[in-house]
């Protein structure tokens, strides 16, 4: 991805200029999440949870959304239960956020080992299947 003034604050965008052709081909194949599992080696993050937002997105959607900051109760995930149903990719309207969300807020809830499981063998099956997402 190429820095720019907006790198921090704007999500990417299926076509974005900021994404370089290497950059594309490992967002396709999400192979761009592959280091955050140093993260989870130190303890920062899960392989499953509510997938992190960028600050300004936080702030964003916490005024929009009830309950929004209810997820980071819980340690970010690579993936979850979110993305496992097809909520990848970029947020292009506030149904997406909304369903996001409560897709989070019922895994915060509901959370158990055999949750996590079925949210990592969904996933598998999701990347799988490229739903055309990740771009």
């Amino acid at each position: 991805m190429y820095i720019n003034d907006q790198a921090d604050t704007q999500q990417a965008t299926k076509n974005d200029p900021r994404i370089t052709w290497i950059g594309k081909f490992l967002r396709k194949s999400s192979m761009d999440e592959l280091p955050q599992f140093l993260n989870v080696i130190k303890g920062e993050m899960s392989i499953v949870g509510p997938r992190p937002h960028a600050m300004p997105m936080n702030y964003k959607f916490s005024a929009e959304i009830d309950n929004f900051m209810y997820r980071h109760t819980v340690k970010p995930g690579i993936t979850g239960l979110a993305q496992a149903k097809g909520f990848r990719g970029e947020t292009k309207d506030f149904y997406d956020i909304y369903s996001r969300c409560k897709l989070d807020i019922f895994y915060v809830n509901n959370w158990s080992p055999m949750l996590d499981i079925k949210i990592i063998i969904w996933t598998v099956y999701s990347l799988l299947l490229d739903k055309g997402k990740a771009y």
